[in-house]
């Protein structure tokens, strides 16, 4: 049997990253197993709809890495089938007219059971299903009348879920045995909470792709992440490239407790994809990101600068505040700073020619020697002048790419601050 499946969004409003690892589960399985992978938009509840929902939704996925098959449909399409199918059940028996609606008849005795394949054994009894809406009276199908019915007519064979989803799916199966087809293999992936132990909401910082792109976090860590949310190899590894995840992905490992969205890992992730990257891609990973931003840095230096940050930030955002100093003047905190120290420095620094980071770094050493204080204490009064903080890339190629005629400035300006 050829494994198909689907990714099934309502365009309610941005995707929701808990949303994006389902998402994943279903390419990943798809992808490994040979199959394919759908994208339908369900948006039986027309009311609820965001015009660029839909959009977002296709960015976000292919942003990510993750393409689907074929074109994207919508649940609605399938209306008019719905109808028929309807007016089908109605005619057998299985379902009747109720104020302008059709309603299916759920069975009263029993229980209702699935193997699921990541929950196993769950079974709910009947008499639970209240008898459900298969259309509206305005004539559009309920979701857990289209959304089977869909699955039924894509010939999908795994419905890969959250677990949010689990009450729905004993209904749904009632309304594929009356439609007469064979329900598909459910897998209900676990929620995705906050490090709280709440559901992953805006309180805990970022929750849609296009907030994580925003932050300076690429694809490739992202999807590594959220791969790991519920699922793992073997407990142990944890970089894994989009195609070693296809390769070892599999629904026997995803677990069924709570998964922790954890993003101080995610961070640490993201700076181990940033570091791995080479030099050349790093930097145009860096000028395209703030490009995208609006940010009209000189090319040149945000390329010069890129090997400085590239093994100090762990995320693209944080270029700005590591390394502005090149681009914009700075506010250094005076209780850092120390008028002596800086008029010596800036005597010393004003005589090294060639302004390289190679002089610059003899230079200062002489000076901590000349003035019989430690590298500590000389450094940071003259990396806070420059730069306006505690933290920053390398002090000696900062003042190289700064420049001789900048550098010499601030220092002088920070001894004023400091008098």
């Amino acid at each position: 049997m050829s494994v198909r499946v689907r990714m099934a969004p309502s365009p309610t409003g941005l995707l929701h990253i808990g949303g994006v690892r389902t998402f994943l589960f279903n390419w990943l399985f798809a992808r490994g197993q040979g199959g394919e992978c759908l994208l339908r938009i369900e948006n039986t509840d027309t009311s609820r709809e965001v015009e660029e929902s839909v959009e977002q939704i296709e960015r976000s996925l292919r942003w990510l890495g993750i393409e689907w098959d074929g074109e994207t449909t919508f649940q609605l399409d399938v209306m008019g089938r719905a109808k028929e199918e309807a007016q089908r059940l109605v005619a057998e028996g299985a379902a009747y007219e109720d104020a302008g609606a059709i309603r299916i008849r759920m069975p009263d005795d029993g229980t209702m059971g699935w193997d699921d394949a990541v929950k196993g054994r769950i079974e709910v009894p009947n008499v639970e299903l209240e008898d459900l809406v298969l259309v509206r009276s305005d004539g559009r199908p309920t979701y857990n009348f289209a959304s089977p019915l869909e699955d039924w007519l894509d010939g999908i064979t795994h419905v890969i879920r959250g677990e949010d989803h689990v009450s729905n799916t004993p209904k749904q199966i009632n309304v594929l045995r009356a439609l007469g087809a064979e329900p598909p293999v459910y897998a209900h992936a676990p929620n995705v909470f906050g490090i709280d132990g709440k559901k992953l909401s805006k309180r805990h910082g970022a929750v849609s792709v296009d907030e994580f792109r925003e932050a300076g976090y690429v694809p490739e860590a992202l999807m590594n992440f959220l791969a790991l949310l519920g699922w793992a190899p073997d407990g142990e590894t944890t970089i894994m490239s989009a195609g070693e995840l296809v390769e070892r992905f599999s629904l026997e490992r995803v677990g069924s407790s709570p998964a922790t969205f954890d993003y101080a890992k995610l961070d640490w992730m993201n700076g181990v994809y940033l570091r791995a990257l080479p030099a050349g891609e790093y930097a145009n990973r860096l000028v395209t990101f703030l490009r995208e931003r609006g940010v009209e840095w000189p090319e040149g230096t945000v390329r010069a600068a890129a090997p400085l940050v590239q093994e100090k930030i762990g995320r693209l955002d944080e270029f700005a505040v590591f390394a502005g100093f090149l681009f914009h003047d700075v506010e250094p905190d005076p209780s850092l700073l120390d008028a002596r120290i800086l008029r010596a420095a800036e005597d010393a620094l004003g005589g090294v020619e060639p302004w390289t980071a190679s002089e610059i770094e003899a230079t200062l050493k002489q000076l901590c020697d000349d003035l019989e204080e430690k590298p500590r204490t000389v450094y940071l009064p003259v990396r806070v002048a420059v730069t306006g903080s505690r933290v920053s890339p390398g002090l000696y190629e900062s003042l190289e790419l700064l420049g001789r005629d900048k550098s010499l400035v601030r220092i002088r300006d920070g001894v004023e601050v400091a008098s």
